[in-house]
């Protein structure tokens, strides 16, 4: 006989804004039989007073105190409150990475998305989701492609026109948006509006953003695709090209998850394309130079990836307790001693390094590694068509030799 699985230590209820009218049966008997129950201050008040367990709220910063917490009353019937599904964006996940997945019995309630979703009859699996809640308004940019929907789960009351100002700023003024407050309870209500005139006051805490995306005339289109337009980016002329830059994402291959060392970031443009190919694609660039370490900051906020860390100082030395990398980018400073040996032995078997110059110097150094070490050598070149007179001619833009290599090996 196989044996019954042990009782789950925690039970995580999902609750929505209409509070305990809308919760099944068993959501209902799980909290009147905690002997313990967890949650939001707001969570809490939704329970009536048959729930008699011990009333305890998270505290402030909350991932720390979840194992503690949770310790010290084990061995108690202890349910924990989630808004909506606590496995999309919630609580579930963080309960799941201290205690393990098997300590837990989730009981999920519609998300806000389900409920924004069946309100505007936006499919789900076509709808763009972005979280503000603890993050900066920031990484809304990168969602941003005309057409496109997008909700966007907010922070607080101020959200809404903190949206709104992102949507001015990167050229979507025309978009269509409409906050959904308190979806699910009886005082649900929708404001609708135009980014670019955009002046509701602040409304409920509770409450999603929904963006019929639309971008202005004349305003610079951005692709999904590596390859921005140059002049997306703030530069000093230091600056990996249209061209070169997609056929240097091509080589690098990044994969969601993975994390990527641009060393020698200048503008910032290989990570922040990295970052931007999959919302979990991480990247730290190395900038020696402290203005365009800055400069790269600001290209990565106004771009959407404003998580992208940038560690100043002088590689090889800025290298030392990073964490290992999937893939590396060198754009300058080849030829520092101990650099490329660096960032090769950095690299976990399977993961790629691609280099890029255009000094003979450089050239020499990659071809003898190409000689010890494998890996593709190729020469990038690009003509403009440029005026000539009254004519027209091509003007060739200095060539760039680029070695791309996998570091041999099982992969990780």
């Amino acid at each position: 006989m196989i044996p019954a699985p042990p009782s789950p230590a925690v039970i995580v209820v999902g609750i929505g804004a209409d509070g305990w009218p809308g919760l099944p049966g068993s959501a209902r008997e799980a909290l009147l039989e905690a002997e313990v129950i967890v949650g939001g201050t707001r969570q809490l008040e939704l329970l009536p007073a048959d729930c008699e367990g011990e009333r305890v709220a998270w505290p402030s910063p909350l991932r720390p105190a979840v194992a503690g917490l949770l310790a010290a009353r084990a061995g108690r019937r202890i349910a924990v409150l989630a808004s909506g599904d606590p496995m999309f964006y919630g609580i579930g996940r963080t309960l799941t990475e201290e205690l393990g997945r098997d300590a837990l019995r989730v009981l999920p309630h519609p998300s806000s998305v389900s409920y924004a979703c069946a309100r505007l009859g936006w499919p789900v699996e076509d709808t763009e989701v972005v979280t503000l809640v603890g993050r900066p308004t920031a990484q809304l940019a990168a969602a941003l492609h005309h057409r496109r929907r997008v909700l966007v789960l907010s922070a607080g009351a101020a959200t809404p026109a903190e949206v709104a100002a992102l949507l001015r700023d990167r050229g979507f003024g025309p978009s269509r948006m409409r906050v959904l407050e308190q979806l699910g309870a009886e005082g649900e209500r929708h404001v609708e509006g135009v980014a670019e005139t955009w002046d509701e006051p602040a409304g409920d805490a509770l409450n999603v953003i929904a963006v019929d995306c639309r971008l202005a005339g004349g305003a610079l289109r951005l692709s999904a695709a590596p390859g921005l337009p140059d002049e997306a980016y703030e530069h000093d002329g230091q600056l990996t090209k249209r061209h070169v830059r997609a056929a240097t994402l091509a080589a690098l291959a990044p994969a969601p998850g993975e994390l990527l060392w641009d060393i020698g970031g200048g503008s910032g443009s290989i990570a922040i394309e990295w970052m931007r190919t999959h919302r979990s694609c991480r990247a730290i660039t190395v900038e020696r130079d402290a203005v365009r370490a800055g400069r790269i900051a600001r290209n990565a906020e106004a771009l959407g990836v404003p998580a992208l860390r940038v560690v100043g100082g002088a590689a090889p030395a800025a290298l030392a307790g990073l964490p290992v990398p999937d893939a590396v980018f060198i754009g300058g400073g080849l030829t520092v001693p101990g650099l490329l040996d660096a960032c090769w032995d950095a690299l976990p078997e399977g993961g790629r390094l691609v280099a890029n110059t255009v000094t003979l110097e450089s050239e020499a150094l990659l071809a003898e590694r190409r000689r010890s070490s494998g890996g593709e050598l190729v020469r990038l070149s690009v003509a403009h068509a440029v005026p000539v007179g009254g004519f027209t001619g091509w003007r060739q833009a200095m060539p760039v030799t680029q070695w791309s290599v996998t570091k041999t090996g099982e992969m990780p």
